[in-house]
């Protein structure tokens, strides 16, 4: 059982960090400082340190030394994020920023002990620590590459396609852009491309575009030097510099101003960076890997987004399916984010009831993979028995509307020869909302709503819904026909 020291001056954080390592199968020890870490324990035959990195007396920081090639996950504020990453400089193996998710939290200290017991004897035992992580990079990746390592869940065929894609494009340079909606797992196809490259030992620096302030992005990506503005009273690197060697993640990139947008191609096309208020330009080996949801061509056709830095970020393209898009993936993710909620809970009796499995299966999901963990997160908490209901979930569906497939097969064939336009049109190889459209279409004239919701075999809510998604009106005629 893997031993981890949590070293964090709040007791609230640290007894809750505590208690969510035990719970996942992990033996900690914890202490208020470094000087109390050093009193109580032998730092070094630890597995994992994990440290805040403001803490009374020595900073965090200090237990990198003294782990003597333990691995330290430094924790930070926002506030002091460019420090975080100074600590990833100093030998740190990752940071995290607080308030962290739980799963963040776990993903993390998975990984870093999977890499520990993956290392080659002499990292392990500390002979060489990871100032750059450059050396180490290659082993990684091809260790990873070899194992399959995705770290994704699902086995649709879109997803197949796209673990294809990863590993394809992962032992590469090549700058990517992940495309998909807000929600999707974006940042995960980011850490996996990291993971499987030979960047692997190196930073992956993660940025939210559009959750820093406009006025302080550039400073963020880029540093500044002392005096550069009001407030810098000290020179600062960017998170570019410190990624150097390493990927860069840039979530929600159509979201830069322009300004940046034209700093950063300049990092793309000359590999280079030059902090605000300096006259000096200095070399970064950097990966760039972005996402968004939005679309980035029309962005530019617009002036919105820099045409030039949208076909450098276009050179390989991911596009993520949305969650209602992968079929049966939902309710294999829904089981594991399940397994995962009840773990934290001390629970091992939860379980879906047929009904919630299938409204899991056929609800659309808007918010994607986020709805459904926050979905099965609120169900978690609130369940008194056993079973998990839909009603639980959240999911306000008619569980009589739900099975597309069986749909499929009851829905009436389209009479030929009508008066009405769609009705000419091949209905061969249609979708099944095409279906629903031409048939709506073609009969709502002479049919009441409760006469077409049965011929569908849809209630008459979910057809009042898939009206209003297709953009389908009622005839005027129609309206009062059913009261």
């Amino acid at each position: 059982m893997p031993h981890i020291l949590i070293v964090e001056d709040e007791t609230i954080i640290r007894s809750a960090l505590r208690r969510l390592l035990e719970r996942n199968q992990y033996q900690v020890s914890e202490a208020g400082s470094v000087q109390e870490a050093q009193e109580r324990f032998s730092i070094a035959t630890f597995d994992l340190i994990v440290s805040d990195l403001r803490l009374p007396g020595a900073p965090g920081t200090e237990l990198i030394k003294l782990g003597q090639g333990t691995p330290v996950l430094i924790m930070t504020s926002y506030a002091s994020l460019r420090s975080a990453v100074d600590s990833m400089k100093m030998g740190a193996v990752d940071y995290i920023a607080k308030p962290f998710d739980h799963d963040e939290m776990l993903q993390a200290v998975a990984r870093i002990l999977r890499d520990r017991q993956n290392a080659p004897a002499s990292v392990s035992a500390g002979a060489e620590p990871r100032a750059n992580g450059k050396a180490a990079a290659a082993d990684k990746g091809s260790s990873n590459a070899a194992n399959g390592e995705i770290g994704i869940i699902g086995s649709c065929p879109p997803m197949q396609d796209m673990y294809s894609k990863i590993r394809k494009v992962a032992p590469t340079d090549s700058n990517v852009l992940i495309q998909g909606e807000s929600g999707t797992g974006k940042e995960l196809v980011a850490r996996a491309l990291h993971n499987l490259s030979r960047r692997a030992k190196a930073p992956m620096i993660s940025v939210n575009c559009a959750a820093i302030p406009e006025t302080l992005i550039e400073s963020e990506l880029f540093g500044h030097e002392k005096g550069a503005f009001t407030g810098a009273s000290a020179g600062r690197a960017g998170l570019v510099e410190a990624a150097d060697g390493g990927t860069l993640f840039l979530d929600e990139i159509g979201e830069l101003p322009l300004e940046a947008q034209a700093r950063l191609l300049r990092v793309l096309q000359e590999g280079e960076i030059r902090r605000v208020g300096s006259v000096q330009s200095q070399k970064v080996d950097v990966r760039l890997i972005a996402a968004t949801h939005r679309d980035l061509k029309n962005l530019a056709k617009v002036g919105q987004f820099r045409e030039d830095l949208y076909y450098r970020l276009h050179v390989i393209a991911l596009k993520l399916p949305a969650l209602r898009e992968r079929g049966p993936d939902v309710n294999e993710i829904a089981t594991a984010f399940l397994a995962r909620q009840s773990a934290r809970i001390g629970r091992d009796d939860l379980r879906f009831s047929s009904e919630a499995e299938q409204a899991i299966r056929h609800y659309s999901w808007p918010g994607n993979v986020r709805e459904l963990e926050n979905a099965v997160e609120r169900a978690v908490i609130l369940s008194e028995s056993p079973e998990i209901s839909a009603e639980l979930l959240g999911i306000d569906i008619e569980l009589s509307d739900l099975d597309d497939d069986d749909l499929l097969g009851n829905l009436p064939v389209l009479s030929s020869g009508t008066a009405n336009s769609a009705s000419h049109e091949p209905t061969e190889d249609l979708s099944l909302e095409d279906y629903f459209q031409h048939f709506v279409l073609e009969h709502q004239d002479h049919m009441t709503e409760t006469e077409l919701a049965r011929k569908l075999g849809v209630s008459r809510k979910c057809l009042w819904e898939r009206r209003q998604r297709l953009g389908i009106p009622r005839r005027k005629s129609n309206a009062t026909s059913d009261n």
